[in-house]
């Protein structure tokens, strides 16, 4: 019985190879850094022109405690008070509704559906609630709420369609955390007799907590920037204002579509001041989510 021979490698072969791949290496390095060069020049550039236009306005003395009530359009002066309260006070009442039927349903996906009918038509709902323009849920709340239900024009009709952009991306951002929740943990508590349900609630969802919240972190800051539901379901208010169930309100990007049409510099400076306080808010709420985020983590251990 006879072996081939193989053919010797020639030590020119390997070090071809080594080239063309470090080449190769080098190549997809410079590319990759580039793409991402280029995506930060128009961040960084956006963010450097909404502190420079915004900043001399944020730091006036009354920005942030008093209203624009009784200002002429070329008046200076008067804060972002009212409009602060409005879009905080719209933004808990959506996270309200939103986080914990987006969790819930992240959940039923994740640990309950297996592949059936429902858990099927549930993500294909999900998905197409995803896609839906935020002027699109804005009138289907319009027609439910106020032309159907003959309820008034309000802030929490702002709210419940803001709960329209925000669950999908609740349930989704959950959806995946769950899912790298390794099974060796579920299955070491089902072993110890413990109830599906209270592993989920003690084990599954501790787990994943850091990166709950910062999906719900990110979902809020995206529908706190919503500003076609705020111009279809209420009007703007430049008073302070805190009911939510009747009558007008302020709202951050309601100060810059109003003031839009202002031609004058104060008008200029108000647009500028409340994006730069709306960017502000994100960016803290995106501070707290990361260190709630880490305390959940460590205490889950």
């Amino acid at each position: 019985m006879t072996m081939a021979l193989e053919k010797p490698v020639k030590a020119g072969t390997f070090q071809k190879t080594s080239v063309r791949r470090k080449t190769v290496d080098l190549i997809a390095t410079v590319l990759v850094t580039g793409a991402v060069l280029v995506a930060l020049v128009p961040l960084v550039w956006v963010l450097w022109t909404v502190i420079a236009k915004g900043f001399p306005a944020i730091t006036s003395p009354t920005w942030f405690t008093h209203t624009m009530s009784g200002l002429l359009s070329d008046d200076k002066g008067g804060g972002i008070y009212h409009a602060l309260v409005g879009s905080l006070m719209q933004g808990i009442v959506c996270a309200v509704m939103s986080v914990p039927i987006g969790i819930f349903v992240a959940v039923y996906l994740v640990e309950y559906s297996g592949g059936n009918r429902l858990g099927k038509l549930t993500t294909f709902m999900v998905d197409i609630l995803s896609g839906v323009p935020s002027i699109v849920a804005a009138l289907f709340v319009y027609a439910l709420w106020v032309v159907t239900l003959g309820f008034n024009k309000s802030a929490f009709a702002v709210s419940l369609a803001l709960v329209l952009l925000m669950v999908p991306v609740v349930v989704r951002t959950t959806e995946e955390m769950l899912k790298i929740v390794p099974q060796d943990l579920r299955e070491a508590s089902y072993a110890l007799g413990v109830p599906k349900w209270k592993t989920i609630v003690r084990i599954v969802i501790p787990t994943a907590l850091s990166g709950i919240i910062t999906g719900v972190t990110l979902a809020l800051a995206r529908v706190l920037g919503e500003t076609a539901p705020l111009l279809i379901l209420v009007g703007y208010a430049p008073y302070k204002s805190f009911d939510l169930f009747s009558g007008p309100m302020g709202a951050l990007p309601l100060v810059m579509v109003n003031e839009q049409n202002n031609p004058s510099d104060a008008g200029e400076l108000r647009i500028w001041g409340a994006a730069l306080t709306l960017i502000l808010i994100i960016a803290i709420l995106n501070v707290i989510a990361k260190f709630v985020g880490r305390f959940s983590s460590v205490r889950s251990k």
